[in-house]
């Protein structure tokens, strides 16, 4: 398949493993790499820039294909070194960044001038419109159903994704939701040209999470996500537990995020992941739980999914028209 996306990037599917905290590491990346798809290492797993410039090199001794990293800019007190680790991206020769979050546009500048294509992560028309006119190459669109983040609008990806194809000029990945050849089919015809995905790469062989986690996501349903932090107007769609039902009942007493934070914190999420403790923190799934049957190596996932979808295409709409 070829569509603007892949054109672009010089990848051969239209398909991507966008950034994800404690899971985008050399081991998922470089697998997807080598199947074709486009990963991304997530900068802040990495507790410092010079760790990063190794994570970078791991993966690139595991693969020779493109692949790019994830840079999440979250308004903080504390805010981490953005800019070190911008310039650590940039020093190893990286030539792919997805940025994410609060005002990219000084790192998408400088990104830019040192010849960098940027996808930047929006979960609204009006936030896409705006990366667009920030001159990133691409923007990912993040429907309701997405894991993390979904923003407070609550447009599901069927209304979002023809949204933004209406209005948007440069290439658009379609996200949340996405886990089989159905859906890369459905974002193609909606106007997108590709297809983001977290979760279900979260569920294969190479992702660098315990394997409790992996069978929780097949076993778990479309029905098994908690929408957290609505009452702090920065929803946070997480895999249903009991503390992500401590963390509901705790906003519907009324209590401030200082209520809460003890629960949340990364380092217990990444602790999780580690150990296989389902219930020691939160942690972010989609509602695409419910499609995920299996855990296949990921380059059975990518060829499964564009093979179907290939099928789906040549089959089922082919016949459509007689």
């Amino acid at each position: 398949m070829k569509t603007r996306f892949t054109e672009m990037f010089g990848v051969e599917h239209p398909i991507v493993q966008g950034g994800m905290q404690w899971v985008g590491r050399a081991e998922l990346v470089s697998a997807v790499a080598n199947a074709g798809a486009l990963g991304f290492l997530s900068a802040l797993t990495q507790p410092t820039p010079e760790a990063l410039a190794a994570e970078i090199r791991r993966c690139r001794d595991m693969t020779d294909k493109p692949f790019g990293v994830n840079l999440t800019i979250l308004p903080t007190i504390n805010p981490p070194p953005y800019a070190e680790y911008r310039h650590a991206i940039i020093d190893s020769g990286v030539k792919i960044v997805e940025t994410a979050g609060y005002k990219p546009q000084e790192h998408v500048d400088v990104f830019k001038q040192h010849g960098v294509k940027v996808i930047h992560k929006c979960t609204a028309v009006r936030h896409a419109l705006s990366a667009e006119r920030m001159g990133v190459d691409a923007i990912s669109i993040d429907g309701f159903e997405c894991a993390g983040h979904p923003g407070e609008d609550d447009i599901p990806g069927l209304i979002l994704i023809p949204c933004a194809a209406d209005k948007v000029k440069i290439p658009i990945l379609a996200s949340g939701g996405f886990g089989d050849a159905r859906g890369l089919v459905a974002a193609l015809a909606l106007g997108a040209d590709g297809i983001n995905m977290g979760t279900r790469f979260c569920a294969t062989k190479e992702a660098p999470i315990h394997e409790t986690f992996k069978q929780t996501l097949v076993e778990h349903d479309e029905r098994s996500t908690d929408l957290i932090f609505r009452t702090y107007k920065n929803t946070a769609r997480v895999a249903r537990n009991a503390i992500s039902q401590q963390v509901l009942a705790t906003e519907a007493e009324g209590k401030s995020f200082e209520a809460v934070a003890h629960l949340v914190r990364g380092i217990r999420g990444r602790e999780g992941f580690e150990t296989g403790q389902l219930d020691h923190g939160v942690w972010s799934a989609g509602m695409v739980q419910g499609l995920i049957h299996d855990i296949p190596t990921v380059r059975e996932l990518i060829e499964r999914i564009t093979s179907e979808a290939e099928a789906i295409i040549r089959g089922r709409l082919a016949a459509v028209l007689g």
